[in-house]
């Protein structure tokens, strides 16, 4: 399941999972059929997909649109405080979650790129990959493989 986040320049559309109940149709080199839940019909064109990042631009009627979808894992890490664009934009990385350092996969000095791992966090009998949420070189590192930590502990320092 996905939350989608629609935008063009007149409209802005939170679309929450539960909410979407598209019927949607290839019809080959990147155009689609939509049929809505109200039985209007729409052909759809992908303009531009970034799988990584999970966005998209689609032109419907002639009007295009960027679409950001979210899975379960997204809105887990955004109620954590790891999706938000402020975290993009912060010099540290903080504990998510109360837990125990497994392995910590960076070292001072390092250039890590977006999406790259830093190190392993167990909690609750999971193993969780905390990555990196910008591009950055590692400052200093605050915690050592086995060391306990709780929420919002720091973690590590960024350039």
């Amino acid at each position: 399941m996905y939350k989608i986040n629609v935008t063009n320049p007149a409209l802005t559309l939170d679309i929450e999972p539960s909410q979407i109940q598209w019927d949607i149709q290839p019809l080959g080199g990147g155009h689609f059929h939509i049929i809505m839940p109200d039985l209007k019909g729409y052909t759809a064109s992908l303009v531009e997909a970034n799988y990584k990042e999970k966005t998209f631009i689609i032109a419907i009627n002639g009007n295009h649109y960027n679409i950001q979808a979210q899975d379960q894992f997204d809105l887990l890490a955004e109620k954590m405080g790891l999706g938000s664009s402020n975290a993009k934009k912060a010099n540290q990385l903080k504990a998510p979650m109360p837990g125990l350092v497994l392995n910590v996969i960076v070292a001072a000095g390092a250039a890590v790129k977006k999406g790259e791992p830093l190190l392993i966090l167990e909690a609750m009998k999971m193993e969780n990959v905390i990555k990196a949420v910008a591009d950055g070189v590692v400052r200093s590192i605050h915690v050592s493989k086995g060391a306990a930590v709780e929420k919002n502990q720091l973690l590590i320092d960024f350039e």
